[in-house]
């Protein structure tokens, strides 16, 4: 693979210190400092310093300017005052240098002036092609490469976590920490006010960081969610990503103005958005290097049901109150555990979990114990707690465990509790990574740590396709709605405008009807049949409770006479012009049915999300939400509902059936499909939903509106980019044979493995340029489970032997400049030659001009005579490659 765009940047070769000095306490001198204690500069690395004062720096001979360094150099440290800026960058363009680092220290960064002086650098190093990472106090480091660019004074061990921040102050503060803890890093990097180089582009970067072994994100603010989940998701598929995030509670108090915007929180969303990622999200700095650790590591969980083996139940039943408050499973052992327990364990044990084996146990009970807990089916993992006390061996007991742990592929997690007298045992089980603790809880945090990145790493494989069999939604009434009440320039959709749009998606509604009139309610209560329901039709009123606009189960024409009068007569007085009668609709009161409510709230960062709860009138007292974000598959959707304490209330209790939970999800799936199809919808309420054994229905509705920003692309509106079915196309080959082209889907992975199988060793080398014979797991994942925002893959599909089978894949990435894409295509050997390979490529463009792409271009080896004269038909100029004499650079404008 060729190197990442961003390696001269993060892994470079060649360094230009700009401002070194000896001045003691500036930024030069320790960056210069810190690169030349740290080795960095010899053998095949490259230190320049470069200060207008002084003609050598710690011994190294100085240079004036950037363009007296007639080498090349990869990346310059610009440590000069923040007015220096732009002249430099000037001078690092003009002297080939493609990467640059800004630590001014007087950088404010806020203010006005600030702000117009970054605008004058971007537009320098855009002229350059300057990369800029910062401004940065910080700097960052790879220990690896001896490259310690830090305005750091300590020392920073080579490992394989990276750690990403967007604060100087506390990047320096985990470092510290580490350094005590003996925690190494592979690259650290603190992006600053990350004005260019962002956190989705240094994540890329790091993905394909053969040094980088899981990723450590401390995140202060998202400033482009879509480019952030689309970096989270691709390095969450092949590397731990932990996440600590600070700012969980917002100070402004919520007037939302439906349920879903009060209710849900900024927090909220982004704790949804780290699941969807397939990331942890951390709490403390303790807790990012104890779950690193054992994420790092061969840790990994099925489940959330745990086994606590203790020595001293008092320390034992520590774990259980930790376990319970993080709802881990401490579930009855299997019958044939407690049999090998009885065998193995004193009569006065404790034989159920949490397993009590005494406070003299030694070595071999605690083996014992410990292997019949992890046999048991119904356990995922175990937790050991050692307490020293007479008849106990602690170094005897640790080796015990780690022979134990290399054989089980369930955690064994310890907790060695004590000071001096188990040091030297708890010193032995950390070398040999074993995951020790000096509390229960810990351990207990541990697990439910890994028990939850096992949850998100589901999640994140969820790439919900199309709603398969449904019945397709009906758009063009969906989308008049909208426009009919967005051009005469209201924000807000009226019931039956709301319930209108629920029905083009084919969710059940009740029916509503607007009487102008107490005389009009009368009539239309007559003929639609008693018990009915009056409500308020106002103008812009989302919450008709509030204002005493709702009328329930009017059982005679007396009633709805009556309290038609009383409402219209109220609301004149209050309202004025803005009322515009009542609206009138069956009671809707099916004998089993539970109120939930289901919505949209649009987040500023990572735009709509969906809500899923208890509904009714006391939404907001009970406050029973869970959020996703959208797109949503069935998988998904029971996840949304299963969080939530309603869900308790939708299977058998008392006398009541069970609710048709399918058709609860159905709803969150037409919600789902609502907001990706529809740009305009900023919030939704469905409140109440009533849901009972023979289906769900909508008994009121509300919906908000926003103009889209113009020129705004498909789906841009979302963090997390649909399943792009209108590419989906149904063709024919030449022969008239019938074939499907549409995007990849993470369940072709099977297919895949045998299409790349059947490729011979020419075809196969052509487009991998390897000799693999097989697709090795974590390439399968990334051309599998693609991000449809940042990359398309389609393929071709027939049916044979009463399957279908893929016989061609095209994709295409796109580039860093979101204007251009990179390509590749592959033909099975026996599908050749029947007009595939121009049907795939014009689908292709077809896909790059859907996102505003302007260009396609790719490798092709020079030998690949066949290849090459396709590429010419197709009408791609091709070139020398500027970097490899064995391939052709091909190029296509659209």
């Amino acid at each position: 693979m060729k190197k990442h765009y961003l390696t001269p940047l993060f892994d470079p070769k060649t360094v230009a210190v700009i401002g070194a000095s000896e001045t003691p306490g500036t930024v030069g001198t320790t960056v210069f400092a810190n690169l030349v204690e740290a080795g960095f500069g010899g053998g095949t690395s490259k230190l320049y310093p470069v200060n207008l004062k002084r003609s050598a720096v710690l011994g190294v001979p100085a240079f004036k300017t950037v363009a007296k360094i007639k080498a090349p150099v990869d990346l310059a440290i610009i440590t000069t005052p923040a007015r220096t800026l732009p002249g430099l960058i000037d001078e690092c363009g003009k002297a080939g240098i493609r990467a640059a680092v800004i630590m001014s220290c007087d950088f404010v960064g806020t203010d006005a002036a600030s702000k117009r002086l970054l605008d004058k650098i971007h537009a320098r190093a855009r002229q350059y092609g300057v990369r800029i990472l910062g401004p940065s106090v910080f700097g960052m480091a790879r220990a690896a490469s001896k490259f310690s660019a830090g305005n750091y004074q300590g020392k920073i061990k080579p490992g394989s976590l990276a750690l990403l921040s967007q604060s100087s102050a506390v990047t320096s503060a985990i470092l510290d920490w580490a350094e005590s803890h003996d925690v190494g890093f592979s690259s650290v990097i603190s992006l600053g006010s990350a004005t260019d180089v962002d956190v989705g582009e240094t994540l890329d970067y790091l993905v394909e960081d053969p040094k980088t072994r899981s990723i450590l994100l401390y995140i202060e603010d998202v400033h482009d969610a879509r480019t952030l989940m689309s970096a989270l998701r691709a390095a969450a598929r092949s590397k731990p990503v932990m996440v600590l995030k600070v700012g969980r509670y917002d100070e402004d108090v919520k007037l939302g103005r439906t349920h879903s915007e009060r209710l849900i929180g900024r927090d909220d969303v982004f704790d949804s958005a780290l699941r969807r990622a397939g990331v942890l999200r951390l709490d403390s700095i303790n807790q990012l290097f104890t779950a690193a650790r054992v994420l790092n590591g061969s840790y990994r969980t099925k489940g959330r049901r745990l086994a606590v083996i203790t020595n001293g139940i008092g320390a034992g039943l520590m774990a259980v109150d930790r376990a319970r408050d993080l709802h881990i499973e401490l579930p009855k052992l299997a019958p044939e555990t407690v049999a090998k327990l009885d065998a193995v364990l004193p009569p006065q044990s404790s034989h159920c979990n949490p397993i009590d084996i005494l406070g003299n146990a030694p070595p071999e009970r605690f083996r014992a114990a410990t292997e019949a807990a992890l046999a048991d089916p119904n356990i995922d993992g175990v937790l050991v707690v050692f307490t020293p006390q007479a008849g106990t061996d602690h170094m005897a007991t640790a080796e015990a465990m780690i022979a134990l742990r290399k054989t089980s592929d369930k955690p064994v997690l310890l907790a060695w509790i004590g000071g001096k007298k188990v040091d030297a045992s708890r010193r032995l089980l950390s070398k040999d990574a074993c995951a020790v603790f000096s509390a229960p809880e810990h351990g207990v945090e541990v697990f439910y740590a890994l028990a939850a990145w096992q949850y998100n790493q589901q999640l994140l494989l969820q790439t919900p396709g199309p709603l398969g069999e449904w019945e397709a939604p009906d758009l063009d009434t969906a989308r008049m709605v909208i426009d009919t009440a967005l051009s005469s320039g209201r924000m807000v959709l009226d019931e039956i405008e709301s319930k209108a749009l629920l029905r083009a998606f084919h969710i059940p509604v009740t029916l509503t009807m607007r009487a102008a009139s107490a005389d009009d309610a009368v009539n239309i209560a007559m003929g639609m049949g008693l018990p009915v329901v009056l409500k308020l039709d106002v103008e812009g009123l989302t919450h008709k409770t509030d204002v005493d606009g709702v009328a329930l189960n009017l059982t005679s024409i007396v009633q709805v006479a009556s309290e038609a009068s009383k409402m219209l007569a109220r609301a004149h007085d209050r309202f004025g012009d803005k009322m515009r009668g009542l609206t009138v609709q069956p009671m809707h009161n099916r004998k089993f049915g539970r109120e939930l409510m289901v919505g949209v709230a649009t987040d500023r960062a990572f735009g709509p999300a969906i809500t899923f709860g208890a509904g009714g009138i006391a939404v907001e007292v009970f406050n029973d939400i869970a959020v996703a974000l959208p797109p949503l598959n069935e998988v998904l959707a029971e996840h949304l509902i299963r969080r939530t304490r309603v869900k308790k209330m939708l299977g058998n209790f008392r006398n009541q059936p069970a609710v048709d939970v399918e058709a609860i999800k159905a709803v969150l799936l037409r919600v789902s499909e609502m907001v990706c199809e529809l740009p305009q919808i900023q919030q939704l309420d469905i409140n109440p939903l009533i849901a009972s054994d023979t289906g769900v229905v909508a008994v009121d509705a509300r919906v908000l509106l926003a103009q889209p920003p113009e020129g705004q692309r498909r789906y841009q509106h979302m963090a997390i980019h649909p399943y792009p079915s209108h590419l989906v196309q149904v063709t024919q080959l030449k022969n008239g044979m019938p074939m499907t082209v549409r995007p990849i889907r993470p369940e072709d992975a099977e297919l895949i493995v045998k299409f790349v199988n059947g490729l011979s060793e020419e075809t196969r080398y052509n487009r991998y340029m390897n000799t693999l014979k097989t697709l090795p797991q974590v390439m399968l994942a990334r051309f599998t489970q693609i991000d449809y925002a940042r990359e398309i893959a389609l393929v071709a599909t027939v049916e044979s032997g009463g399957g279908e089978i893929i016989v061609a894949v095209a994709r295409f990435v796109v580039n860093p400049d979101y204007s251009s894409c990179e390509f590749a295509i592959v033909i099975s050997d026996q599908w050749q030659g029947k007009g595939l390979g121009a049907r795939l490529m014009e689908a292709l463009f077809n896909a790059a001009r859907d996102k505003h792409l302007t260009t396609v271009e790719g490798e092709v080896l020079a030998s690949n005579k066949t290849m090459l004269a396709f590429m010419k038909y197709l009408g791609f100029t091709i070139q020398t490659h500027p970097e490899d004499e064995g391939l052709k650079w091909v190029v296509k404008t659209l």
